[in-house]
């Protein structure tokens, strides 16, 4: 009985010991420094496309890659309390890269349970909201846009795919992944509603929660 306590008891407190997630904070903050290494053309799962691109920002000027690594840093720490393993695809934003390729083989290298990319869209200003794009993790796609839902408040995008799920086969990122993984596209940093809460750090905060969330309800 005592046994059974204590191992419950560290269940509870580690629900994801053993469990490898990695975490791609899209772009990176020194890209436009580095347009020939960015558009150099690498294998996106069958066809060729740009290492990377520079992301967009909000009209005050926020970018994406520097909120796309807040978030990630704050998933990775609330990931990590919970015994989780974190590999992050970059950890700092005044670089370029990783190319898209790479960045799927963080996640391979490291055998991930499951795999997260990190994004802000740059979509029309008169669209808002958030959606999960995936490839094949269908199962992983849901866990995450259910769990954002609820934890952020923030409405499914009116713009683009279909109940907060887009499928798309032409991400290199999602292509070239052999472990569980899917992009999210938070929010759309030209709207104005949207892009106030993306500035916010308790948002951001909360954004994180909610992601923790979904890939904890996928890992169990």
């Amino acid at each position: 009985m005592i046994l059974a306590t204590a191992a419950t008891a560290l269940a509870l407190a580690s629900p994801l010991a053993g469990k490898t997630v990695a975490i791609d904070p899209g772009h990176n903050g020194a890209n436009y420094l580095h347009t020939a290494q960015i558009d150099r053309l690498v294998n996106a799962g069958g066809f060729m496309k740009a290492c990377d691109t520079t992301g967009t920002e909000t009209d005050d000027g926020y970018t994406e890659a520097a909120y796309n690594l807040d978030v990630a840093l704050r998933l990775a720490k609330i990931l990590r309390a919970d015994g989780a393993r974190v590999v992050l695809t970059r950890t700092t934003n005044t670089g370029w890269g990783p190319c898209i390729d790479e960045r799927a083989a963080i996640g391979n290298r490291a055998h991930a349970d499951a795999a997260i990319s990190i994004h802000a869209d740059g979509g029309p200003a008169t669209g808002r909201g958030f959606h999960v794009i995936y490839r094949r993790s269908r199962a992983l796609a849901l866990a995450i846009r259910d769990a954002f839902a609820v934890g952020t408040g923030e409405p499914y995008a009116d713009y683009v795919g279909h109940d907060g799920l887009d499928l798309r086969t032409d991400l290199g990122g999602l292509n070239l992944s052999t472990v569980p993984k899917v992009f999210i596209e938070t929010g759309n940093m030209r709207n104005s509603l949207d892009a106030r809460r993306l500035e916010s750090s308790a948002y951001r905060q909360r954004e994180a929660a909610a992601l923790a969330r979904g890939l904890l309800d996928f890992l169990r």
